[in-house]
């Protein structure tokens, strides 16, 4: 090795990391403006408590995994005496994230205020939440790193990366859709720049990332709309919360929200399993770009990484990026990772990131998320076998469900006396045609996982591994992990249901009970599926 190799290999910062970091640190910043953003503007959550309680402890988790990920490529690079190794990208999961902003907290803020607390009370019982989904996600993920590779031989592809497809699509796309499109002049402008620069990859007059662009754009595009008196109607400036030091100090708060993570354990434990296995994917990605990670050791601490953050009053899971070739083209080492995890974590307890995050409007940030959900989509339909992407799709329909669950069951939009008489109501054609969509929602990442790798093992021409998936979702149903007929979505003892409600959750044990064997029987058959014609 040459001197000039061994002076960068020792140099803690090289001039590709500048890049890395600030692409790193848009990525994180756009997630914490859109939980900001959507649980103060959609479920009115007071400012205060996600400033000063939830992200310091967020941003405390993106500061420790990125320095663990440092680290760990500073001893490759002397291990392996080279001076092009790249870091690790950590940050917050976007998927997760932006599902835990609108699927968890925001629920579950409005449904605690439902229940009889008070603003201030309800923000503390969801903030205590937040923290325990943390701890239930990176424990799972800590007992999972050592049987990751197990569970991606057990569920196809198909069913992993469907299910949060169809999630994304929907949930992440169509309602943030909506909230673009409130602020339809700034909002659309953004998210067609958006896709100019990230989907057609066209080119810009200036030599700057595309999404810092329309980050500008867009911010631009709002105040300068909104002073004129051209913005949506509503337009306000922000009130800007005081900079405050936060420190993350360890807290046992988590342990009064761990009872009300029951009823979204469906959500929880999906999110942790998909954690694991695009930790997999990306430690498989860096291996083939040259760098040659253990992934047991990428994995122990994206897991790791997450349960500090829970102790100390996060809200969002970490999580290692797919992109780590693209900063390796950029010329990144391992200083981006480093900055970035100072930047976050030290600016999150100072208030520097909650400072930034209060002037990125809704309407800019959303965009994003719809690209995002765009791309999350494509992506799994790239990495699944087209022979199975009907499978994915019909995994599609249970979020769907939920979503239009989600706006049936605001009481804004119906009177919940209303709802019940709905979800109660028989008319001699089968089940309440609303107890049907709030049953199907229920659950529905696990159940799209479920009804995708069971269509995928049809495919093929595995029947009883299909009857196996079946089985195991009537398992599932019958503890309402899925398909639960509480209309919270809680788990219960099957014997502890009466009247219309035990109708129904039998009705749909039994679908899957029936399935199940008659797939079996099917598998009697000789060469029960036909293999597929031969390619042209």
């Amino acid at each position: 090795m040459n001197v000039e190799s061994r002076k960068s290999q020792r140099s803690w910062i090289v001039a590709g990391d500048l890049n890395g970091f600030f692409g790193l640190v848009v990525d994180n910043l756009s997630i914490l403006g859109f939980i900001a953003a959507a649980l103060i503007g959609i479920f009115g959550f007071p400012a205060e408590v996600i400033y000063t309680r939830m992200f310091p402890g967020t941003a405390f988790g993106v500061l420790v995994g990125n320095l663990i990920y440092t680290a760990m490529a500073r001893r490759l690079a002397a291990r392996s005496g080279r001076d092009d190794v790249t870091a690790m990208p950590l940050g917050l999961d976007a998927p997760t994230s932006i599902g835990m902003a609108l699927l968890v907290l925001g629920p579950a803020f409005v449904g605690f205020k439902q229940a009889g607390l008070d603003e201030a009370a309800a923000a503390d019982a969801t903030w205590k939440l937040g923290m325990a989904s943390l701890v239930v996600m990176g424990a799972l993920k800590f007992a999972l790193s050592f049987a990751g590779d197990a569970v991606t031989r057990m569920i196809p592809r198909a069913g992993l990366l469907g299910s949060i497809a169809g999630t994304a699509l929907v949930l992440m796309g169509f309602l943030p859709l909506i909230e673009t499109l409130r602020s339809p002049l700034v909002g659309f402008m953004t998210l067609g720049l958006l896709l100019y620069v990230l989907v057609a990859k066209g080119r810009l007059p200036v030599k700057l990332p595309g999404v810092f662009v329309a980050f500008v754009f867009g911010t631009a595009l709002f105040y300068g709309f909104g002073a004129l008196g051209l913005g949506a109607p509503g337009f306000h400036w922000p009130t800007p919360q005081p900079l405050q030091l936060v420190l993350p100090l360890p807290t046992l708060g988590f342990i009064e929200g761990l009872p009300h993570t029951v009823p979204f354990l469906p959500l929880l434990l999906p999110f942790g399993l998909l954690m694991i296995v695009g930790g997999i994917n990306v430690s498989e990605s860096a291996r083939a770009a040259g760098d040659d990670y253990r992934t047991r050791d990428i994995l122990l601490a994206e897991a790791f990484s997450t349960l500090v953050a829970g102790f100390v009053g996060g809200v969002a899971q970490t999580t290692p990026y797919i992109g780590q070739p693209a900063y390796k083209h950029m010329g990144a080492r391992s200083g981006y990772t480093l900055l970035t995890g100072l930047f976050i974590g030290l600016g999150g307890i100072l208030g520097i990131v909650s400072g930034l995050v209060q002037w990125l409007p809704l309407a800019v940030l959303a965009p994003i998320i719809v690209y995002v959900a765009l791309d999350i989509t494509t992506q799994a339909f790239q990495a699944t076998p087209a022979k199975h992407a009907t499978a994915m799709v019909f995994g599609f329909l249970p979020p769907i469900a939920y979503m239009l669950s989600i706006k049936t069951g605001n009481p804004a939009w119906i009177d919940p006396a209303r709802h019940a008489e709905l979800t109660g109501a028989l008319d001699g054609h089968g089940l309440p045609e609303l107890a049907v969509i709030v049953t199907l929602g229920n659950g529905f990442i696990m159940t799209s996982m479920i009804w995708t790798s069971a269509v995928a093992a049809m495919v093929d021409g595995r029947l009883r591994r299909a009857a196996a998936f079946l089985l195991g979702g009537a398992a599932l149903a019958l503890f309402g992990i899925i398909h639960s007929v509480d209309p919270r979505g809680g788990v219960y003892l099957p014997w502890a249901l009466e009247g219309l409600q035990k109708v129904i959750a039998w009705q749909f044990i039994g679908a899957y009970l029936g399935l199940a064997a008659l797939l079996i029987l099917l598998s009697l058959q000789r060469d029960p599926v036909a293999p597929p014609p031969p390619q042209a």
